[in-house]
């Protein structure tokens, strides 16, 4: 069993993203199915279009972006669920004011990142 805070869970600069952090707010090591990954990208920050190998199910805590999935563009805020399956091609780019912060729950398999195109945050 683990029990922490996310203030004490080291937040580190995303690979090829633009103003965003990660913490891993439980691993692979603590949970035997799923990791919990909390996500923070600050005004005008965001991700590349990019794939992986793994499902994403994200909750959106704090603030508002545009998330691209395949060809369709979502505005998503505060209290709304995304789902992004393995193998698609997603992007995020915060649209709002403040952090856009969620949280990415993905399956312990491992994960290859593809970036398709850095300049598209």
């Amino acid at each position: 069993m683990t029990v922490k805070h996310a203030s004490d869970v080291e937040a580190k600069d995303v690979l090829n993203a633009k103003d965003t952090k990660i913490q891993v707010l439980i691993s692979s090591k603590e949970g035997p199915n799923f990791a919990l990954r909390k996500f923070s990208m600050q005004k005008g920050g965001g991700m590349p279009r990019h794939t992986n190998t793994v499902e994403h199910e994200q909750y959106v805590l704090r603030g508002q972006a545009t998330i691209t999935i395949g060809d369709e563009t979502h505005h998503v805020k505060a209290g709304d669920v995304v789902f992004i399956p393995e193998g698609a091609i997603h992007s995020y780019l915060n649209t709002g004011e403040e952090p856009f912060e969620f949280l990415c729950i993905i399956p312990n398999k491992e994960d290859k990142v593809v970036v398709m195109d850095e300049a598209s945050c």
